[in-house]
């Protein structure tokens, strides 16, 4: 039997998580997830806090400069009863973490656990990602008022890399998902990216054994028109909409799916994106099937 995953960043909204807690799905990879609202909190399991609060092992520098710190978590959230989950605590990067650990660069980017899939199958990690926007540092007087996240990205990829311990990538067993807040393959320089640099957390994610999932056309519909920034064939499908845009006309993909080479043929990824299926937030939600 085939274990149902849903990754969406769900931008703290409540209706989001009724939505989740209405799905058929065993296991969420959530970014912006906030805490679950009263009536879902006992239909889901979001694990222990050391799992997704970066607070517990950071220190209190920080504290009051930006409150979205506290709150805005990568999450790995517990659906049904098909699967056991066992979530890794959150430390800080030091270079042995212990077994249940994972040691983690950047906070809120990114939460993981091992799932294990009742029914015999092979567990596997499955992680979320959350590649928050970073502003360049105030000497150098950019406009970059919103900053860039392919440095948050690479943090992820460091610390994600932990679980990567043979050349042979078939070893391994990895699920990575989330809002990268980059495009994939532009032909020209997107408006809300730095294409050069962004390319180079794909180009990191092959190296690592990491086969890029997409989801891709037609595991979801394109953007009519296609945007100027994305070749005529572009596979690319919208997961993301602007808030001056609507499902029906979103534009950019900011979401994906990565498994570990040879785990990845067990896994198949689909953008739930057209406008009946988008649901209450600004990104959509990816369907992913791991056969058993």
């Amino acid at each position: 039997m085939a274990t149902t995953v849903v990754c969406w960043n769900i931008a703290m909204r409540h209706k989001a998580w009724r939505r989740l807690a209405e799905m058929d799905a065993d296991v969420a990879l959530l970014q912006e997830a906030g805490k679950p609202p009263a009536d879902v909190a006992e239909r889901v399991e979001i694990g222990p806090r050391e799992h997704w609060d970066s607070h517990v092992w950071n220190s209190e520098s920080w504290k009051g400069r930006w409150p979205y710190l506290y709150d805005r978590w990568a999450m790995v959230v517990k659906l049904s009863d098909r699967v056991d989950v066992e979530w890794f605590k959150q430390v800080s990067p030091i270079s042995v973490p212990a077994e249940d650990e994972i040691a983690v660069s950047g906070i809120g980017t990114v939460a993981a656990a091992r799932v294990r899939p009742r029914d015999g199958s092979k567990p596997f990690v499955a992680v979320s990602m959350y590649a928050r926007w970073l502003r360049p540092h105030e000497t150098t007087n950019s406009k970059w008022t919103v900053g860039m996240p392919d440095g948050s990205a690479h943090r992820i990829l460091s610390d994600l890399s932990a679980f990567i311990g043979d050349f042979d990538p078939k070893s391994h067993r990895i699920l990575a998902a989330g809002d990268l807040n980059m495009t994939y393959n532009p032909a020209a320089a997107d408006p809300l990216a730095e294409s050069a640099r962004e390319r180079t957390v794909f180009d990191r994610m092959t190296a690592l054994g990491l086969e890029f999932l997409g989801p891709s056309y037609p595991n979801g519909r394109r953007a009519e028109p296609t945007p100027e920034w994305l070749p005529a064939d572009t596979r690319n499908v919208p997961t993301y909409h602007t808030v001056a845009r609507k499902p029906a006309d979103a534009l950019s993909q900011f979401d994906y799916v990565f498994a570990s080479r040879g785990f990845h043929n067990e896994v198949t990824a689909r953008a739930l994106n057209t406008v009946e299926e988008w649901g209450p937030s600004d990104h959509c939600r990816l369907l992913i099937e791991v056969a058993g």
